[in-house]
């Protein structure tokens, strides 16, 4: 986003005027990080998760490339190439550790980035194609940490291999064929063991080249804000340096505590000691299960124990099998729909009095319930809870979301983000004198007006 005020790049060396004009890399980390960005004023520690998602990309891929030099994706070596990296490498117990406590670190700040996009809906325009690239991120980073669970070569790791792939084989007609052609065969083997891993060493250079269009369009409409409000004047901006530099350096120091208590401390805490035995396709553990930060999605799947039939007839319609497949898959894909499915023209949550109830007493128990019964065997009570958290789940974002948006009189919204962090600017407000979707309350009568 181009701002007249903002502060504008001067090099001041032979060197960096030469380099600006042939290779302007300073000119552009300073206009994207620096003091030549202006963001809003007011944006609180939920805006640190982007930075900490960024800097956890960071941390798999430089310790995934140096165990990938230790590493054998051979059946018959793979299980013990990781003991031997646990035992023989130099720090190799570490980079280990760093690497999967890592991946959960990734999916934790995503999550809670995408908690803060829902709650101050920062799908809205004009930041669609903010969050839609942020999906696309999601859904790779599902499949990276998936292939990266399968290399190990535990009994976890095959299973879960054997598990996950199989959902493929629901699809009619193509599904078998499509589950041999991903695995390379009939079963996990060295085929598939080849295939994910060269696969899991690719998808993160991916994601960091769809993380690097995720901040291009972040960038052109600039930053959300927690108030919703759009930047109209100076007074609303800060620049990015040195205030949210300070700020997500202090985010990130939390961040490096915490990480290096689960590595040095508890290190296996977030794992299967099942994956500690190695692979056996002939001993079927007791309970399988994903790692947890598929957990709800895992839930969704197994909700679906009967098959979708004509009454009456018997006839099948769609298999259970099918179904929790489609409903898993259909549980992410509806996210790309979400800048359509709210219509309401206020962002912010904290000014949607009827979306915060439903947001924190329908949808995040909802979530819990789903992590907590994705993680639990396969049998009652735990089914029936998934099959009522997945019927909500779909409800909030089909049905409830829609009409809340239509029905609802948001509180008003303050002026500017100025006005939001110091107070009401009555000098400003008639200086300005203009009122837009983004900055105006809603009357009892549906229509935008000033916040009073």
């Amino acid at each position: 986003m181009s701002f007249a005020w903002a502060k504008q790049y001067e090099p001041k060396t032979p060197l960096t005027k030469w380099l600006d004009d042939k290779l302007p890399l300073p000119r552009l980390v300073y206009n994207a990080v620096g003091a030549g960005y202006p963001v809003p004023r007011n944006l609180n520690y939920m805006w640190n998760f982007g930075v900490l998602a960024g800097f956890c990309l960071m941390i798999q891929i430089v310790t995934g490339v140096v165990l990938a030099m230790h590493y054998a994706a051979n059946q018959a070596v793979a299980f013990g190439t990781v003991e031997h990296i646990m035992r023989n490498v130099n720090w190799g117990w570490a980079l280990r550790y760093a690497h999967a406590n890592g991946a959960s670190f990734f999916f934790i700040v995503v999550y809670l980035h995408i908690f803060r996009g829902l709650f101050y809906s920062s799908y809205k325009a004009p930041r669609e194609m903010i969050w839609l690239l942020g999906v696309v991120i999601f859904l790779l980073m599902m499949a990276t940490a998936f292939m990266g669970y399968v290399l190990p070569w535990g009994q976890m790791s095959f299973w879960g291999a054997q598990v996950i792939t199989g959902l493929f084989s629901a699809i009619p007609l193509v599904g078998e064929p499509l589950q041999v052609w991903l695995l390379g065969g009939f079963a996990p083997d060295n085929a598939a063991l080849n295939r994910f891993f060269s696969l899991h060493f690719l998808l993160p250079f991916v994601i960091a080249g769809v993380v690097i269009l995720h901040i291009w369009a972040l960038h052109i409409p600039g930053s959300s804000n927690p108030s919703g409000v759009e930047v109209k004047s100076e007074s609303d901006t800060v620049p990015f340096h040195p205030y949210y530099t300070a700020k997500d350096g202090f985010g990130l120091g939390v961040f490096l505590i915490l990480f290096a208590v689960m590595v040095f401390f508890l290190p296996n805490a977030l794992g299967h000691p099942d994956n500690y035995i190695e692979a056996n396709p002939l001993s079927t553990p007791a309970h399988i299960v994903p790692e947890w930060y598929f957990w709800p999605f895992y839930a969704i799947l197994r909700a679906f124990t009967g098959d979708l039939t004509i009454p009456f007839t018997g006839i099948v319609l769609i298999p259970a099998k099918l179904l929790g497949v489609i409903a898993m898959f259909g549980s992410i894909l509806l996210w790309f729909f979400l800048p359509w499915l709210d219509k309401s023209p206020v962002r912010s949550g904290h000014y949607r009095p009827l979306f915060n109830k439903f947001f924190w007493f329908g949808l995040i128990p909802t979530m819990a319930v789903l992590f907590y019964c994705g993680g639990a065997p396969a049998e009652e009570p735990f089914v029936v809870l998934s099959q009522i958290a997945t019927a909500y789940y779909f409800l909030h974002f089909l049905v409830v979301l829609p009409i809340v948006s239509q029905i609802e009189v948001p509180k008003p919204l303050p002026f500017s983000i100025t006005e939001a962090v110091l107070g009401k600017d009555a000098t400003a407000e008639a200086r300005t004198g203009t009122v837009d979707a983004g900055t105006a309350g809603t009357a009892p009568d549906g229509s935008l007006q000033p916040a009073e």
